[in-house]
């Protein structure tokens, strides 16, 4: 009996370590993420423009996305979104995007990534637990500055617009061949159960407190891109 019972106690001590250490990892993301979304919406000359964190449907983060080195090619890295619903901005679900072509990055310690879902087709991607950004959904690099220009083509049927954050200097950055999807450990580590994009981002699940901050950041963007088009 003493030798059944011996591994199924250290078995569920090691799962509730995992568990500890994966929700501590996923709190962790959602601050960082608000701090990367903050400082970008707070730069004084170059970021999102207002127009389209206006525009935008559903806003993702992975913040310090590659770290050291030189690195081209396949990329990893970690990150949460929120969308809006009829009743504000949702609970945020937690997803990874790897792979794909995003040009070199030599030295780096880290960098940043946002991404502005601009349209319907976008969102019913990001509700997906899985896409492939330039297979399933467009992507392109986001206008950079405190207005988009009227001549670029950033209302057009682009899904995504991406940007980028590396050592300061932030630029739009395009995510060829990138795939996104569900981080199904941190969203059960969060959420006490394994529950689907969908359900998380259209609002049928309800904010944790841990997601407070990200969130808070998330709903006063428009208004920092607007406080700073007005320094101008």
């Amino acid at each position: 009996m003493k030798k059944i019972v011996l591994p199924l106690i250290v078995a569920l001590f090691a799962t509730m370590s995992w568990a500890k250490s994966t929700r501590e990892e996923a709190t962790e993301r959602l601050q960082l993420a608000g701090t990367v979304l903050r400082e970008i919406m707070e730069a004084p000359d170059k970021g999102v423009p207002e127009e389209v964190v206006d525009g935008a449907k559903c806003i993702a983060v992975v913040p310090h996305m590659l770290k050291g080195g030189f690195v081209f090619g396949g990329k990893h890295g970690k990150g949460v979104a929120s969308c809006r619903t009829p009743k504000g901005w949702s609970a945020p679900a937690f997803f990874t995007v790897s792979g794909g072509s995003w040009g070199l990055q030599i030295g780096v310690e880290g960098v940043d990534l946002v991404m502005m879902v601009m349209n319907d087709e976008g969102v019913k991607n990001l509700l997906s637990n899985k896409f492939q950004i330039g297979g399933e959904a467009s992507a392109a690099a986001g206008p950079v500055g405190r207005h988009a220009s009227a001549g670029t083509d950033w209302k057009a049927d682009t899904q995504i617009l991406s940007y980028s954050r590396a050592k300061g200097a932030f630029a739009g950055l395009t995510l060829e061949g990138a795939v996104v999807r569900q981080d199904e450990d941190s969203t059960k580590a969060i959420y006490g159960k394994d529950v689907s994009h969908e359900k998380v981002l259209t609002g049928k699940v309800p904010p944790t407190p841990a997601a407070a901050a990200f969130l808070n950041v998330v709903k006063q963007a428009r208004q920092q891109a607007k406080v700073q088009n007005e320094k101008k």
